[in-house]
Order: C-alpha cells, then sequence, then structure tokens
C-alpha cells in the first residue's frame, strides 16, 4: 500500500503545482481586484472604463493652493506611459512615492505599499509591464507646496508571510495593500487623522455630485457594526448599502466584485475588529 500512497499523494502534488497561481496572474488580480488600479488611472465613459484605454491615465485630483495631478498613464508606452521605467523604478515609485526624475508624486497611496509582500511587489510590476501600451498624453501634475510621502505606520515594511494564515491579519494585509483607510479616514490640513482611522467623513467631488465616505469601524449607530456579512460584501462590490440604497461612486465596486470569496470574507473579518469610532 506504501507505493500507492506515495504516487497518489505524488499525483496530488502534480495536479496542484499545475494549477498554482503564477506570478502575472497574481499581480493581474490585485491589480484589478483589491488594489483598484484602474478605478483611479484609467479614462471613464461614464460610467466605465474607455474601452481599450485601461490604465492610459484617468481622474483628475484638484485641490486648489495645493496641487492639480491627473492619474498618468501607467501603462508600457514609451512616449506617454512607463514604457522606459524599469521595473526598479517602478518598484521604487510604489514604496517611496518618488519616480525616476526625483519628484515626489502627490495622491497615489504609495505609504500603504510598504507591507507588500516581495512576491507581491513583483508579481504587481510584472503585470503593469505586460500590459497593452497605449498613447494617451495626459497633463503633468502641478504642485503648489512641497510633496512628501504619507507614511502608514502599520505599512512600514513587508508583513510576515507567517501571519497570512491567521483569517484577520490575512484581511488586514488585504484591506492595507486595497488602501481602504486612505479614503474612510478623515484628514486635517490634507493629513489622515490615524487616531479616528475608519470614521470616514472626506468628501470626494465627481461625475456622482458630492461623496462623503462612510464610516467602516465596528460602531453599531455610525459604522457597519450591525450590519451583516453578506450586507458588507454586498456594499463592497455591488456599491447598495445595508436599507437597499445605491452607493455613490469613487469607491471601486466593479473591481471588488471581482475579488475571490475568501478574500472578501477576509477583509470583513478584519473590520469586525476596527475600534468603533462614533
Amino acid at each position: 500500500m506504501r507505493p500507492l500512497v506515495t504516487l497518489v499523494a505524488l499525483a496530488s502534488v502534480i495536479g496542484s503545482a499545475a494549477y498554482a497561481e503564477t506570478p502575472l496572474e497574481r499581480g493581474s488580480y490585485l491589480v484589478n481586484t483589491i488594489m483598484t488600479c484602474g478605478n483611479c488611472h484609467s479614462p471613464k465613459g461614464p460610467p466605465s472604463v474607455v474601452a481599450g484605454k485601461d490604465f492610459s491615465g484617468g481622474l483628475r485630483f484638484d485641490v486648489p493652493g495645493v496641487f492639480d495631478v491627473t492619474a498618468p498613464n501607467i501603462t508600457p508606452d514609451k512616449e506617454t506611459g512607463i514604457g522606459t521605467w524599469s521595473t526598479a523604478d517602478i518598484k521604487k515609485l510604489m514604496l517611496t512615492g518618488v519616480p525616476p526624475d526625483g519628484k515626489p508624486i502627490a495622491v497615489m497611496p504609495t505609504g500603504f505599499y510598504g507591507i507588500l509582500l516581495p512576491s507581491d511587489l513583483n508579481a504587481i510590476v510584472a503585470y503593469i509591464q505586460s500590459v497593452k501600451p497605449v498613447s494617451n498624453k495626459v497633463p503633468a501634475p502641478i504642485y503648489h507646496v512641497p510633496i512628501k510621502q504619507e507614511v502608514i505606520p502599520w505599512a512600514e515594511k513587508p508583513i510576515d508571510p507567517a501571519e497570512l494564515t491567521d483569517k484577520v491579519k490575512r484581511g488586514f494585509y488585504l484591506a492595507t495593500i486595497g488602501h481602504c483607510m486612505e479614503c474612510h479616514t478623515p484628514r486635517e490640513k490634507g493629513e489622515l487623522v490615524l487616531s479616528r482611522m475608519g470614521a470616514g467623513g472626506q468628501q470626494f467631488p465627481g461625475p456622482w455630485g458630492i461623496s462623503v465616505s462612510r464610516n467602516i469601524t465596528s460602531s453599531k449607530t455610525k459604522g457597519v457594526g450591525a450590519w451583516t456579512d453578506a450586507e458588507i460584501k454586498r456594499a463592497i462590490t455591488q456599491g447598495i448599502d445595508k436599507d437597499g440604497n445605491k452607493l455613490n461612486g469613487p469607491m471601486g465596486y466593479a473591481y471588488y466584485a471581482h475579488m475571490t470569496n475568501a478574500d472578501l470574507d477576509d477583509v470583513i473579518a478584519w473590520l469586525r475588529t476596527v475600534p468603533a469610532k462614533e
């Protein structure tokens, strides 16, 4: 019996390897789901991305007296995108907020990306370098004040892979690289108020009017503490709240809709642990 058991075990390993996720597949999954890169970096119709223009530049962020920035073209186009950037250049931007010209950028939540597993960072860069080059020149950024990276304390270094066996910690990792708290935490003088993490309150003007980010803490009266897991999942993936009301942009519901159920469950498990803020 022992040789048969060995053969069965070997077949199982080979079968698993055959269906293992490649780095490119992993990068595609992260970029097109939890990280919602195309939500900012793609021109919109409305309501969805202009066909064939994915990642070629998109949303404009105009804060009077501070900056006027349009999300740049991140396709491998050599004239209008990042086709001349090296792998190291892209990684440096993602981790430090500094592009090859040495001038720090604003808006992109690079302060959250330090937590990335090296393998996930490699996968993301590999995928971005693999997408179709699209020629689309966007306006150069204008900065009225010095720009510095806003480093998030819990995201300063890569997570220990051993922690990802824990459901809540895995959800924390996904929510961090998905920079959920970038929008769902209030700001004062332009900086996140981390003591009020998840309390919401930021305003986002756009084609939808003015959206105000919601409280996503475990508060039962102001947050999502009284919501069921299914209600939270529906809000994330369909943009429908507990009472059946349609939620506005800019949250990337269409991207989150392609997340695996396991990943969504882990993110929700972590959200349940976020201290209540009223």
